[in-house]
């Protein structure tokens, strides 16, 4: 009956099936959604097969499509059908069903419930575990490529007598395909069980045998299979000790047997294995014996065993063996740690020597021999960027990028360290932002600006560049190239270019613009439809299906960074975090060291590539690109180049005896041209990379030893110092540089680091590599360990910033609110000295001069300090004779600052270099000459202020100039005037 107060009954509403228009509109929908999702498979399939194609690499694609494809099935069908077997067996091994039980009967509901889908279940569950262990099979294809192309090092570790190449290659696949063998098997006897118990083969509750014969020899074969694949573990686990990490003193990376593991890890993991074959043994024995009593007291000693051998006992061996004694018990170990990692790391070349520190030669010599000790690169490519942004950059859609580069450029061997930066589209500047504007006519930057790395203008505004290539269309020392930059560092947008849209190449100072028409082999063709959907798809952009812009002829461009065109055609290499433009025989080449690593070299110290090739420079677009972050094994076996106009990528093989690089042409033939394809032009411009050379300094820091039992007693450990111009914290960047290393007989181009000792900031060690690969010393690392106190770049920085003479100079450099940035501190070793060498920029305040100039220059060598305009003069005042007058009482005319006249009242000239120098004062007596070469200096002391306040540079400069010549025609009737009083 209704309730009380409800209304009457409404009518009944019929719920049946759809009507047959209802499902028919579910069919549609639901055959749509399946065929864009395939559609959408299909486009990401078909553009990476485009843009292979594009690129000349297709076959890199096809060989990772295939052998992805290939990991996919046979180890996705291979554990769906072990799995399902599993499951069927467990079924088929059920046993006749008896309700005699309240489990039972409770089962019973499921079992009719599963019972018309049990073929259906069965297949969902092997699709299920087939497409998760064929997706995780496919991830690792590399190991896969590595273990079928594997060459041997013809180095075998000292352990095992195993080649390397069983580490390196092998030995990561085998744990693969044990991990497989592992979800195997658990996910079989997990499946097993639960079938076994549904259908009454397992009891739990009921009366009885808690499990049938049959039940109980299926799952003791599993159980059996699963300890045999634990005695292959630990089989594998003596091997693994060779390529262990673990931390010894010195440091936390250390990898290797140590004395516990060659005399108690590696015994207990043999009795283990045995142990683990004798359970194994016992389970396989239950299909005769249908009794678990036997094989759980044996898994029950392997598990004991496993607590006591391989825990227990090693910590009583390391406890009261090696501990009492283990600088002498680890020795042998330690021993084979170092020639292990200085071998893998190829520093076990460097050449260690010891040097003075400190100059006994005669002043004037130290100064001729400046010239021939190093080209000192006053230019810091680090700080000048936002000087060619302001002076090149020449319209708001162009930039340069935040760290420049150093490159060789110049004739007949007369050639000069070189900052370059390349004008790249900065789509951020855009006049107006739309899709034709971003995609169609601002596609590319436009040309390569260069300035001579130890020169700067001395005219107004003085410390610029002195620009080698410059203005727009660039023009100057390097001749005709192609100038415009499809592709770039900063190039990360996708561009449609070629078809109807012209593109922009420039606008000259007239307003006019030029434009050009990609005519370029790189691209993708967009003339199919097919190929312009699964772009549209791709990128998200319908209009890329239907605009008018693109005609026939269009191609897009993407993947347009020389770093990710490197990494895609070779996936298996590690990219350098910092490639570098040059102009080579007519065309913008961008160069990339590339480097193969593994982490799979016995005794060999591992190292975390992100971390070891961070310093204070490193933001994300410098950054290293690894395939494995953790490595302990690098070489830069490839160099690659990257067009600048049509994205055309070649490598070359550059270590002609690298295993792994070997092992990657195997797998990849016909990728990689030979050494001997690289030209002559292109060869002048390579150069040693950075990020290995920091990965190797790193390791130098500890592995500059060569004995046991220096290294364990830590005595002798450096650390790279932190960048004393940077506040970040982090590592002093390397530098590049030519100059003259003791024992060669010219200069080279290098590239230096400095080390300092753990705990103390003096220099502990200078170190350079022969960085020029036209040299047959290229690549050679040169030790200058220290044998007397000097002082290292942060106790030369902060001498500098607390000297009270030059307290006045930076103040003055600092007026109306002008910040200083220091440049690069350069070290360079000079007749048994080192020479400090900084400049100093400074920013203006004012928006118009709001990017740094070179003010003044930095110069320390044995303590001896000088602050001067140039570096000629810097050098001319800590090089004076001894009989001279210090540098702080060295007269203004030395080097005067732009901008920095004497502070009236203050009795100095700030800018003058080592320190300040008297000012003239009024009224003083002496000579005619005496008094009239004051006179001319006060007034143009005087004429010099005025300037300075009207911001006139070129008066300022001639003012400054008769007031230096006036100070020394004063100091000359100074000297002179007691011969004439007598």
């Amino acid at each position: 009956m209704p309730e009380r107060g409800a209304g009457p009954p409404g009518p009944r509403v019929r719920v049946g099936r759809p009507s047959r228009g209802a499902r028919s509109l579910l069919i549609t929908v639901g055959i749509l959604a399946v065929l864009m999702v395939a559609f959408v498979m299909f486009a990401g399939i078909w553009t990476d097969w485009l843009w292979y194609r594009s690129v000349h690499f297709s076959s890199v694609f096809r060989t990772m499509l295939w052998t992805r494809i290939g990991l996919f099935c046979v180890f996705g069908l291979l554990m769906a059908l072990v799995v399902g077997a599993n499951l069927y067996l467990a079924h088929r091994l059920r046993p006749p069903l008896s309700a005699m039980s309240a489990e039972q009967q409770n089962l019973d509901r499921y079992r009719m419930g599963i019972a018309p889908y049990k073929t259906w279940v069965l297949l969902g569950i092997c699709a299920m575990v087939g497409l998760v262990a064929g997706g995780s099979a496919a991830a690792h294809w590399r190991l896969w490529l590595m273990t079928t192309n594997a060459t041997p090092f013809h180095v075998k570790d000292p352990q095992f007598h195993k080649d390397v190449a069983f580490y390196a290659f092998d030995l990561p696949w085998y744990r693969f395909l044990l991990d497989f063998g592992f979800a195997a098997v658990v996910l079989s006897l997990v499946g097993a069980a639960a079938v076994h118990y549904l259908y009454g083969g397992l009891r739990i509750t009921s009366p009885g045998g808690r499990a049938t014969a049959a039940a109980t020899g299926h799952l003791s074969v599993l159980l059996g299979l699963f300890v045999s694949l634990k005695a292959v573990a630990y089989w594998l686990d003596r091997y693994g000790l060779a390529v262990k990490s673990s931390g010894l003193r010195s440091t936390d990376n250390w990898t290797g047997l140590r004395y516990v593991d060659a005399n108690a890890y590696l015994p207990a993991k043999t009795i283990l294995f045995c142990i683990a074959v004798i359970c194994a043994l016992l389970f396989f024995a239950t299909l005769w014996r249908r009794t678990w009593s036997l094989p759980m007291i044996g898994f029950g000693l392997m598990v004991l065993s496993a607590i006591l051998i391989g825990g227990l006992y090693p910590a009583i061996v390391q406890k009261f063996t090696v501990q009492p004694n283990e600088a002498a018990k680890e020795a042998p170990y330690i021993q084979k740690n170092i020639d292990a990692t200085r071998k893998a790391y190829g520093i076990d070349g460097s050449k260690v020597q010891e040097y003075a520190g400190q100059s006994t030669t005669d002043k004037a010599t130290l100064r001729k021999d400046v010239a021939g000790a190093a080209s000192v690169r006053v230019l810091d490519p680090n700080v000048v960027s936002p000087t060619f942004q302001q002076m090149q950059q020449s319209r708001g859609y162009y930039s340069f990028p935040s760290t420049l580069d150093v490159d060789r450029y110049g004739t007949d061997g007369n050639e000069q360290d070189t900052v370059v930066g390349v004008r790249e589209l900065n789509t951020s500047g855009v006049p107006e932002n739309n899709w034709v504007n971003d995609h169609f006519k601002y596609t590319h930057g436009y040309g390569v600006v260069a300035a001579k790395g130890t020169e700067v203008t001395g005219s107004y505004p003085v410390g610029q560049p002195v620009y080698t290539e410059q203005s727009l269309p660039t023009g100057g020392t390097f001749g005709p190239y192609r100038q415009q930059i499809y592709f770039g560092e900063q190039t990360t947008q996708y561009s449609i270019v070629g078809g109807h849209t012209k593109e922009l190449d420039y606008v000259d100072n007239q307003g006019g613009e030029h434009t050009t028409s990609y005519t370029g082999s790189g691209g993708v063709s967009l003339d199919n439809p097919l190929t312009r959907a699964a772009y549209a798809v791709t990128f998200g952009e319908p209009q890329i299906l239907y605009s008018g812009a693109i005609g026939h002829g269009s191609k897009i461009l993407y993947n347009r960074t020389p770093k990710e065109r490197v990494e895609a055609v070779a996936p298996w290499l590690t990219i350098d975090g910092d490639p570098y433009p040059a102009v080579v025989d007519g065309r913008v080449q961008w160069i990339v060291d590339a480097y193969t690593t593994t982490n799979g070299y016995p005794y060999a110290s591992r190292t975390t590539l992100g971390d070891t090739t961070a310093d204070a420079l490193t933001d994300s677009h410098r950054a290293v690109v690894p395939q494995q972050n953790q490595v302990n094994y690098i070489r830069n076996s490839v160099k690659a180049t990257v067009d600048a106009y049509d994205g055309t990528v070649k490598l070359y093989q550059w270590d002609t005896e690298d295993p792994v690089l070997k092992t990657w042409m195997k797998a990849f033939p016909h990728t990689v041209q030979p050494r001997s394809a690289i030209s002559p032009d292109l060869l002048s411009h390579l150069r040693y990379p950075q990020d290995l050379f920091k990965v190797q300094r790193q390791l130098l820091a500890t592995y500059h030893v060569t004995t046991a039992a220096q290294f364990y007693s830590g005595s002798e450990v450096w650390k790279v110092p932190d960048d004393p111009a940077s506040k970040s914290g982090k590592a002093v960047p390397p530098y590049y540089l030519s100059m003259k290393m003791p024992g060669q007989a010219s200069r080279a181009f290098s590239l230096t680091t400095t080390f300092t000792p753990t705990s103390r900031a003096n220099l502990a060690s200078f170190m350079a590599v022969d960085a020029d690969a036209t040299s047959p010393d290229y690549g050679t690392m040169r030790i200058l360990k220290l044998n007397s106190p000097v002082d290292g770049p942060g106790q030369v920085q902060s001498k500098f910033n607390s000297d009270r003479d030059f307290a006045p100079d930076l103040n003055l450099l600092k007026r109306g609110d002008s910040t200083i940035e220091y440049g690069n501190l350069l070290t360079v070793p000079l007749d048994g000295g080192l020479l400090y060498v900084e400049p100093v920029y400074v920013r203006g305040a004012d928006p118009a001069i709001n990017y740094p100039l070179l003010q003044k220059v930095l110069v320390d060598f044995d303590g001896r300090m000088a602050f001067k305009d140039t570096l000629d003069e810097a050098l001319d005042a800590v090089f004076q004779p001894s009989g001279s007058p210090p540098p702080s009482a060295t007269a203004p005319g030395t080097g005067t600052t732009p901008g920095a006249g004497t502070t009236p009242g203050t009795g100095t000239t700030p800018g003058t270099g080592g320190g300040t120098a008297t000012s003239p004062p009024a009224g003083s007596g002496g000579s005619a000459d005496l008094q009239k070469a004051l006179a001319d200096a006060q007034q143009a002391y005087g004429d010099s202020q005025k300037a300075l306040q009207k911001g006139d540079w070129t008066a300022y400069g001639q003012a400054q100039k008769r007031l230096e010549d006036a100070l020394k025609r004063a100091q000359a009737a100074e000297r002179a005037a007691p011969a004439i009083k007598h």
